[in-house]
């Protein structure tokens, strides 16, 4: 979805969908690490995958500006700062949010400013979000959403809508399976009472509520239509 007088087409929408589960494999991975090597060694990992969903948000839009660029890095930088010095592992949670993050800022335009009401919905969704993913490691019902993750693809190939976008939707299958098979795969760490494929499940269904909530932009002036 795009605004203004250009001419919008669906291969500018972000990829929101494929940050998505990228996301989800980085928190199998960053898990699984967790418990093999100090937190400071996932660092790359975490800025790799600061930059994949950022790719998948801005990439195909093919545009950033640079206070969207800093909107996106610096908060991510920050907490990341934050579990190097052993004051919780905060990074983490925030990796859940940001591809709902990525696309409010997407939508964030002059004539279409990020507005304080949704950023306080947005935080307060991260909030509730993080409370579902703590707590589906005791109800992993939620954790459910994990399977989900390779149908939803599937479901797009037999839409007319999507057949334009064979690239996209191949990429989204690919990451849908990966991270099923990745959160299946990681064993259980000795003496924990949660299988990783819990946890990670409860990070796709709340990444996937949060970003179904972001995905329409908000109307501000009567003469800028959003173009499907």
């Amino acid at each position: 979805m795009t605004l203004g007088d250009g001419k919008a087409t669906r291969a500018r929408r972000p990829w929101t969908f494929a940050g998505v589960c990228i996301m989800v494999v980085s928190m199998a991975l960053l898990l699984f690490g967790l418990t093999q090597v100090p937190p400071i060694q996932l660092l790359p990992g975490y800025v790799v995958a600061h930059l994949l969903i950022g790719a998948c948000i801005f990439g195909p839009i093919g545009k950033m500006s640079s206070r969207q660029a800093a909107a996106f890095l610096i908060p991510g930088l920050l907490l990341a700062v934050l579990a190097l010095l052993n004051l919780g592992f905060w990074a983490g949670g925030w990796l859940i949010g940001l591809p709902t993050w990525g696309l409010l800022l997407s939508q964030w335009t002059p004539e279409n400013p990020l507005s304080f009401d949704r950023l306080l919905k947005f935080l307060g969704l991260l909030v509730l979000g993080l409370v579902i993913f703590t707590f589906n490691a005791i109800y992993p019902v939620l954790g459910l959403g994990l399977v989900l993750l390779p149908v939803f693809p599937l479901v797009r190939l037999a839409s007319p809508n999507y057949r334009t976008r064979a690239l996209q939707t191949a990429v989204e299958l690919v990451l849908g399976v990966v991270a099923v098979v990745l959160a299946l795969a990681i064993p259980t760490p000795e003496g924990s009472w949660s299988s990783p494929w819990t946890i990670v499940g409860g990070a796709a269904t709340v990444g996937l509520v949060m970003a179904y909530w972001a995905r329409q932009v908000p109307q501000r002036t009567g003469r800028l239509q959003p173009h499907y």
